[in-house]
């Protein structure tokens, strides 16, 4: 065996690089396997790698366009269900925007909030608006201050009428304090709102797109 390796050894060991044609046929056959193993690690890195990568990516995008499908079909088997709540959320919102008086009405809605004091026995020391109204993207707030003197289940009365009237008032900041001959004192803010007829909405958007431009 070790004549064997001696002998391998031999034949490496005065090869001429600059004539291969005259080397012996182990140092040939080593040649030839290293070259035909550089050929193929060469086009691992030239070629195979790469379509690797490719095809690495495709799994990556072929995964991300099943979610997305997937997705979409979701959307699509609930698209007449949300539909449906659409309609139901438009419904609900007519109904609410019914319940806003226009600027014609808010006279009207003013004297009724007067008269649900009065019929409750209640005297005004002060009913005036607090203020100007407060706009909206779609409505305007009135806020109104209201002083009123009586007993307090005349009180809650009045709060209760203020709640079932066909427009939307709501009372705030409520104090009631003791007044003369055991009476009771009630200050509060009622606010009321009314929606905004078409140009008031446009001119409140362009006032809003105004104030978000950057100025110059």
């Amino acid at each position: 065996m070790a004549i064997n390796l001696n002998q391998f050894a031999e034949d490496f060991k005065y090869l001429d690089p600059k004539d291969p044609g005259t080397w012996p046929a182990i140092p040939k056959l080593v040649a030839l396997i290293a070259i035909l193993a550089g050929i193929l690690v060469a086009a691992y890195f030239l070629d195979t790698q790469g379509q690797i990568d490719e095809l690495e990516a495709g799994k990556v995008q072929e995964a991300k366009l099943k979610e997305d499908y997937l997705n979409k079909k979701k959307q699509s088997i609930n698209l007449d269900l949300h539909k449906q709540q659409l309609r139901e959320i438009d419904q609900s919102f007519g109904a609410l925007l019914k319940q806003l008086p226009n600027r014609a009405q808010m006279d009207a809605l003013l004297v009724d909030i007067n008269q649900a004091g009065l019929g409750r026995g209640l005297q005004f020391e002060l009913f005036k608006p607090a203020g100007g109204e407060i706009a909206k993207e779609f409505y305007a707030e009135l806020p109104i201050q209201v002083r009123v003197v009586g007993n307090y289940h005349d009180m809650g009365a009045f709060a209760s009428d203020l709640g079932q009237l066909s427009r939307i008032v709501t009372l705030n900041d409520v104090t009631i304090t003791s007044a003369k001959d055991g009476q009771l004192q009630m200050d509060a803010t009622a606010r009321t709102f009314r929606y905004l007829d078409d140009e008031e909405v446009a001119a409140q958007r362009k006032s809003a797109k105004a104030a978000k431009a950057p100025k110059k």
